[in-house]
């Protein structure tokens, strides 16, 4: 792991990038009945990977997303949106009407806005982690 800022930024970035990823979630899970949701949860998840981006540099960011192209992020997080539309459409209802399917076992409901916003998730994670270590690397590149 090649480290390219200070001690100080270093321990902060491996220390609040677990922090700042499960908090992503929980704004993810919360989102479609509190304030939250998809779009902030993707934020603040790009924060995290951002803040080990200027801590240890792209290379290592990259190691740390397990070679998944942010592009393929993005790909994905268009793929989900898209399917969420379709339950509405099989059961013949109206375009984008939510469709709730309870889990008894763990009392969770699963719902066609969750796939939604799991998808805006990984699409706004995806774009601006993306558009950062692209950043990154012209800089790198430059005298």
């Amino acid at each position: 792991m090649v480290k390219s800022g200070t001690i100080i930024l270093n321990t902060a970035a491996r220390l609040l990038m677990p922090l700042q990823l499960l908090f992503s979630v929980f704004l993810l899970l919360r989102g479609h009945d509190e304030p939250g949701g998809g779009f902030i949860a993707g934020l603040v998840a790009a924060g995290a990977f951002t803040l080990y981006l200027f801590a240890f540099g792209v290379s290592a960011t990259k190691e740390v997303l397990r070679m998944v192209d942010p592009r393929d992020l993005i790909g994905v997080g268009l793929l989900l949106g898209m399917i969420s539309v379709l339950p509405a459409w099989f059961m013949g209802q109206p375009f984008l009407t939510a469709q709730w399917w309870t889990i008894p076992i763990i009392d969770f409901k699963a719902s066609t806005p969750l796939i939604f916003d799991v998808g805006v998730y990984f699409a706004v994670l995806g774009s601006v982690t993306g558009m950062v270590m692209s950043l990154m690397e012209v800089d790198k590149d430059e005298p």
